[in-house]
């Protein structure tokens, strides 16, 4: 587990909601930083994303509850890459998250591409990324397609 984690941190006092648990947003906000934590260990900053006037966009994003996420406890977030579409970048990632102890707390699932950010339209990606993106951890049900 420990060579997929790129988030590692305390649930904060403004991350609990009136049931006194983890609110549901926080879960995205945690996947969304470990994702970005991942893609510029990867190699691909915000710095670079900026210089290409590229960057990624969600189409869906999935949320498992499993346990229960209390305040000031710690939490981890493995990022693994689920499927990759080699004509188009097109991509989808799973992200779990885990208690201090250990426990599986939730599972999050997205699926996304890249935006051209001066056009606001789909796009690929230089074709040095796809040899980052080949970097990344991926899922035991891993699929690559070229459609």
């Amino acid at each position: 587990m420990e060579n997929n984690i790129f988030y590692e941190g305390q649930v904060l006092w403004s991350q609990i909601d009136a049931n006194r648990h983890l609110r549901h947003s926080a879960y995205a906000d945690f996947c969304a930083q470990a994702r970005s934590n991942m893609l510029k260990t990867m190699g691909l900053s915000l710095d670079i994303f900026a210089k290409e006037k590229i960057g990624p966009i969600l189409f869906r994003e999935e949320l498992i509850y499993k346990k229960e996420i209390h305040l000031d406890e710690y939490i981890k977030v493995e990022v693994f890459l689920t499927k990759l579409n080699l004509k188009n970048a097109r991509f989808s990632f799973q992200h779990v998250i885990y208690k201090e102890n250990g426990e599986k707390a939730a599972e999050v699932n997205v699926d996304g591409a890249w935006l051209n950010l001066a056009e606001r339209k789909l796009t690929d990606i230089p074709a040095g990324w796809y040899d980052i993106l080949k970097k990344i951890p991926r899922s035991a049900d891993y699929q690559e397609v070229n459609v």
